[in-house]
């Protein structure tokens, strides 16, 4: 019998990683550079980084779409980095400036921000929009990917 097998794409050089889903939980690291794959940090990320992990990973990413000048988005980063951690390893966390980056929120169809976008199994699963304490994140994570799991 062989272990299952997860891919996870490095959320810092974009590189996909093989490794068995067991070893989620021992802190794996990338095999091109070496980042952390799985630590509870969230990621800065750009859209071909993005839907690389969208469409290879075996695990479930939390995505929020934010701006610097929007309040909202800078008052909930710290909350959405206690989700991430909170989350880990099963979940990873990443955020898109979709100021520096306008073709995600072209891409997305993005109507406010800040916005979560939670994808698992190579699509979107969710959204929650508007400034959020952590517990709401991680309720709102875990309620869509058991409802996924059960349908």
């Amino acid at each position: 019998m062989t272990a299952e097998l997860l891919t996870l794409t490095c959320l810092a050089c974009g590189k996909g990683n093989r490794l068995p889903a067991g070893r989620l939980t021992e802190g794996p690291r990338c095999g091109a550079c070496s980042a952390s794959l799985a630590d509870g940090e969230v990621a800065e990320l750009d859209l071909a980084t993005l839907e690389r992990a969208v469409h290879n990973d075996g695990a479930p990413l939390l995505v929020d779409l934010w701006a610097p000048w929007c309040g909202p988005c800078r008052m909930m980063a710290p909350e959405f980095a206690r989700a991430a951690r909170m989350l880990a390893p099963a979940v990873r966390l990443a955020k898109i400036d979709t100021e520096r980056h306008p073709d995600a929120a072209v891409r997305f169809a993005v109507r406010g921000i800040p916005l979560l976008i939670l994808f698992a199994g190579g699509r979107e699963i969710g959204r929650l929009s508007g400034a959020r304490p952590a517990a709401d994140i991680a309720g709102f994570v875990r309620d869509r990917l058991a409802a996924t799991a059960a349908a």
